[in-house]
């Protein structure tokens, strides 16, 4: 089985103490990628649940940078502490709590002060209460912040920080001195003491605004303390904790209380003042200062990067980013940091410049769509020869991502718009339809209407070029079917022939023609025009379909099945009808059977024989989407599971993929997964590069599943299954330059081994055979396989030793 998919942006990233590599929090693992390439190297797993904070441990000295140690959080209730250089796990320590967020100030007080080894290490942690579920009541508080001697591997008992609602993010200052949170329209700030012990308690103030709070953070070096609100704003509180951390007398304190000394707190806030920026027009979701403390970087729903002088509030912009911001990130190297994005992408930025060096793709989430266009959009299709998922984009892009390499292969710009922040939408991207080989794509895009007037429909074809993976446009069809949306489109099995439905009533098939061009060089230029257009009683058309040898091209009129002669443009039969629209169409196999789907009040699934133009058999099942193979009679459906059976199956499963032979009513086999709603499934071809022991079984069909989040599994739905493989970025990818690479190993420790020249080998008293030199070989290799020392170091010595034959006496 092969997984991936997951999310890269679901929490803050962590860069290692050389900035040489990122370690990133992808579902139940940490994945790590290198800055150079932006290629992954490794991955560190254990979690059984989502991973929510990465901490690295900083290096005692420069010398001891790779010597490379980290923390992590996770749901699983457990903090974990890791050799990422060798992807070994060292300690477990077991909360029993989901850990939400989680911070070290003594890493932070022990870099910035460079003070002696620390004999514990505290880590304070915001978690969930989920003990007694049954008895809790419904206004209880559930957020705790606890802390936790990390050398110990337990709690401190008795201390509880804060109580909430539920679990809120941790955010610390870069010297470990102030931790905080912030929660609807307060921030809670704590001193932590010099030396952090166990029994010694931090001290807290409070701040208020009259807006609902979204993020704060610290400066580094002064008493400065910032925050955004879910209107756009930034509010910087100036000397905080004057009276609460560095004490004062009664006088001072009637003198603070004065609002003229206070300009801009609210209440009895401890700050000196509060200062108000406004650029942004949405909720603001990154706020980080520069390492001097001189700039302010924020961004949010805009897609740009802020960088505000602090003292003057002048601004600096790195626009046309293209997706919502939403963690910052700084390096131990000035010279780089990194932004996660809404889109699931990291971005590598070279600073002050604030220039993108890298990008890490991971496969796009889905998108939001107006209300009225839920039914009429489709968020992915597959490309079942090469096993890729195009996968469309909010910023109006098709991503085609490979399920077997579990990276991103290409991106193409359906249409040139920028990035719109407001929740107004103006354009929809509704469906994108894959020829049979991969090498034809259509879209379509509807405009809005403003006030009535501008709306309009737009079919676009696009062919792949030869030599690469990118798709240029071929043809652009404005209003298909006038002024009605298109619900489906097919594309002919074997020749270059789609057909578009409509909910105006009427459907329209597309041949492509080819004109032959020459202006000094001979090219190919293909244009797709109308072939034919029908109707049935002017029902609109729901879903449609061409057989596999393209002879018969079924469309739904609603209820109804209409088969036709897609040459000739002639009415060949009517079947139905269903209770509910059909919404999917499909042949299986050889086509001797047709599938369909119907949602609504009524949903059903329904195989259709065409030798007896009737139904075979039906279910009364929601169904969310339909694989067909190519070449038997076994076809695939994911199902929601209505709320009365998901009783009987564990809490994380809300749907099924049934497998069935069209023959036959009885599934042959099933499996529950996660996220179905809005998910899909495609049987794929296998490709023969996974894994050489694979290559016998290269070309055989797999079975795809895209959840709703757009995570997915491949596997063999037949049975034969294979061993559970987690791809990574490097597949498939070589990198030569042993500077990008960097060193794996036994060399990443104690250096490369030196070269033994052929020449001077051929050249030598004896002949040495390669058996009698191990160990040109026993040190290749990751470091995890690599033999025991005690196998090393035997086997090396001997290999030094002169042999000499002799008589036994």
């Amino acid at each position: 089985m092969i997984r991936g998919g997951k999310s890269f942006v679901s929490s803050p990233p962590a860069f290692s103490n050389d900035a040489k590599k990122l370690l990133v929090c992808t579902g139940n693992m940490v994945s790590i990628f290198s800055t150079d390439t932006g290629l992954q190297v490794m991955e560190l797993e254990g979690h059984t649940a989502l991973v929510t904070s990465i901490i690295v441990e900083p290096a005692p000295t420069p010398a001891s940078m790779i010597l490379c140690y980290c923390w992590t959080s996770s749901l699983d209730g457990t903090i974990k502490y890791w050799d990422f250089s060798v992807s070994e796990l060292m300690k477990t320590i077991n909360i029993q709590l989901p850990v939400y967020s989680m911070v070290v100030p003594s890493f932070l007080a022990y870099k910035s002060e460079n003070n002696e080894k620390l004999s514990d290490i505290y880590a304070y942690i915001s978690v969930e209460d989920t003990k007694n579920e049954q008895n809790k009541q419904r206004n209880e508080l559930r957020g705790k912040i606890l802390k936790c001697n990390l050398s110990k591997s337990r709690l401190v008992p008795g201390v509880i920080l804060s109580e909430s609602k539920k679990p809120e993010k941790i955010t610390i200052s870069s010297t470990g001195k102030y931790i905080g949170i912030h929660e609807k329209r307060k921030i809670r700030i704590w001193e932590v003491p010099t030396k952090d012990l166990k029994n010694i308690s931090p001290r807290k103030l409070k701040l208020s605004h009259t807006k609902n709070l979204s993020c704060i953070a610290f400066h580094p070096t002064d008493r400065i303390v910032v925050a955004g609100d879910v209107t756009g704003r930034i509010l910087i509180w100036r000397g905080f904790g004057d009276k609460t951390f560095a004490g004062s007398n009664l006088e001072n304190e009637k003198l603070l209380k004065d609002e003229d000394e206070k300009p801009g707190v609210r209440g009895n806030g401890d700050a000196d003042s509060c200062t108000t920026w406004h650029w942004h027009s949405s909720e603001v979701k990154v706020l980080s200062f520069s390492s001097d403390g001189v700039y302010l970087y924020s961004g949010g729903k805009e897609g740009v990067l802020v960088l505000w002088q602090l003292d003057t509030g002048k601004k600096v912009f790195l626009p046309r980013i293209g997706t919502p911001l939403l963690n910052f990130m700084s390096s131990p190297d000035p010279s780089l940091a990194s932004i996660s994005c809404a889109d699931n992408r990291i971005h590598i930025l070279k600073m002050p410049r604030m220039e993108i060096l890298k990008s890490i793709s991971g496969i796009k989430l889905p998108s939001p769509v107006p209300e009225m266009f839920r039914g009429s959009c489709k968020d992915f299709v597959f490309d079942h020869t090469a096993g890729l998922v195009a996968v469309r984009t909010e910023n109006y892009c098709i991503q085609f991502y490979s399920l077997f390499d579990d990276r991103e292969i290409s991106e193409v710009q359906v249409c040139e718009r920028n990035h719109q922040p407001s929740d107004d939408v103006t354009m929809i991207l509704n469906l994108v339809a894959l020829s049979f080989e991969g090498s034809v794509m259509c879209t379509v895009e509807t405009r809005m209407a403003e006030e009535g007037i501008g709306g309009f429909v737009t079919l676009k074809f696009w062919e792949r070029g030869s030599q690469n993976n990118d798709f240029s446009l071929s043809t652009v069809i404005y209003e298909p079917h006038r002024d009605a949306g298109v619900s489906a489109v097919a594309f002919h099995s074997t020749r270059g022939m789609a057909v578009s439905a409509s909910y105006g009533g009427d459907f329209k098939v597309w041949v492509s023609n080819h004109e032959i061009l020459q202006n000094d060089k001979l090219f190919q230029r293909t244009r797709w025009a109308c072939h034919a257009v029908g109707s049935y009683r002017k029902k609109p058309m729901t879903a449609a379909a061409f057989s596999n040898d393209g002879s018969v091209l079924a469309i739904a009129a609603e209820t109804v099945i209409t088969l036709w002669d897609p040459e000739k443009n002639v009415l060949v039969a009517v079947i139905g009808s269903t209770r509910e629209p059909i919404e999917n169409l499909s042949f299986i196999g050889d086509s001797n059977f047709l599938v369909s789907t119907s949602q609504g009040s009524n949903p059903q699934l329904s195989v259709w024989s065409m030798a007896k133009l009737s139904v075979s058999w039906s279910y009364e099942l929601h169904t969310e989407a339909i694989a067909c193979s190519e070449k038997d009679s076994h076809f695939a459906v994911l199902v929601v599971l209505p709320e009365s059976s998901k009783a009987d199956v564990a809490t994380s499963h809300s749907g099924a993929i049934l497998l069935f032979n069209a023959g036959d009513p009885v599934p042959v086999a099933s499996w529950f997964v996660a996220k179905a709603k809005g998910g899909g499934i495609a049987f794929i071809q296998r490709s023969g590069s996974l894994d050489d022991d694979m290559d016998e079984n290269a070309g055989q069909v797999l079975l795809a599943y895209v959840n709703g989040e757009h995570e997915y599994a491949v596997f063999n739905p037949h049975g034969v299954e294979m061993q559970e493989r987690k791809v990574r970025h490097t597949d498939n990818v070589f990198v030569t330059d042993p500077e990008v690479t960097g060193q794996i190993g036994y060399a990443s420790i104690y250096g490369k081994l030196p070269e033994f020249k052929l020449e001077a080998i051929e050249a030598g008293a004896e002949y040495t055979t390669p058996s009698e030199r191990p160990w040109e070989t026993i040190f290749s290799g990751p470091s995890h396989s690599l033999p025991p020392l005690t196998k090393l170091c035997s086997d090396f010595l001997e290999s030094l030793l002169k042999k000499r034959t002799g008589t036994l006496i």
